[in-house]
């Protein structure tokens, strides 16, 4: 039952963000943090992240936009570099609460903080209006990659600052997936240096169902690319986002 669960959300997500910009990683993360250790969860939700964007590039590589990629994707790898030092930090703090049904620790709700943020950006269309100078793009870059770095919330910061960069629908998209790429190269390894042994071949099924997945969701969704994503999935999905968030910032997963 796990595992159909992590499917669906997987290709519902998936096709979601390919129609509209908004992180994978950022809707797949609660439904791996329901299942796993919040550090296990990003780690996985990042392998599963940067897979289906390499499978998105192949798809959309004619559309990026090199020069957005340097001034943005580049300074992505310092910020992602030093949101993963924070997680490190995060998750070697001692609990801030501890019951015996109930474990506060300051990752889990960081993590959770985070999470209801970028809901609400979904939930909320103008919070995602509020956007940046092109002339920022760097900076935006280093904030972008910091918490994908740190939770995998990338897309949302990625937005705010690509939507004045004058670029076309499929333009946008891709040059998102190839600054998504970056930052991922520049995460993944670091959190694999940090998991337990033998983390992948324990948890190896979600992840390949969950990629599989997520394939035929950009499959579908670059069908669907000149339409106009459901409001309801989004409202939905971040209604679900809120509700995981504040179970992790209470100690509750």
């Amino acid at each position: 039952m796990d595992l159909l669960v992590i499917a669906i959300v997987a290709l519902l997500t998936s096709w979601l963000t390919l129609l509209s910009g908004f992180g994978l990683g950022t809707l797949l993360l609660p439904v791996f943090a329901l299942f796993f250790e919040v550090e296990v969860a990003i780690a996985l939700t990042a392998i599963v992240h940067v897979l289906n964007n390499l499978f998105k590039f192949g798809l959309l590589a004619k559309w990026v936009n090199r020069g957005v990629v340097l001034w943005f994707g580049v300074p992505g790898i310092l910020g992602a570099f030093l949101g993963v030092r924070m997680l490190s930090r995060l998750s070697h703090l001692d609990s801030w609460f501890v019951s015996d049904t109930v474990v506060v620790d300051p990752l889990s709700a960081v993590i959770g903080v985070l999470m209801i943020f970028f809901a609400l950006t979904e939930l909320f269309p103008k919070m995602k209006q509020f956007s940046f100078k092109r002339n920022l793009l760097a900076l935006g870059g280093i904030f972008s990659g910091f918490f994908g770095g740190l939770s995998g919330h990338q897309g949302a910061l990625r937005s705010m600052f690509l939507i004045k960069a004058g670029l076309s629908k499929e333009v946008y998209i891709a040059t998102g997936v190839a600054i998504a790429l970056l930052i991922d190269f520049t995460r993944i390894p670091m959190y694999l240096m940090r998991m337990p042994r033998g983390m992948m071949h324990d948890h190896w099924a979600p992840v390949i169902i969950a990629t599989g997945f997520a394939f035929f969701g950009a499959l579908v969704g670059k069908r669907m690319m000149k339409k106009v994503t459901f409001r309801f999935v989004q409202i939905l999905v971040g209604i679900m986002m809120i509700g995981i968030g504040f179970g992790l910032i209470l100690g509750v997963f």
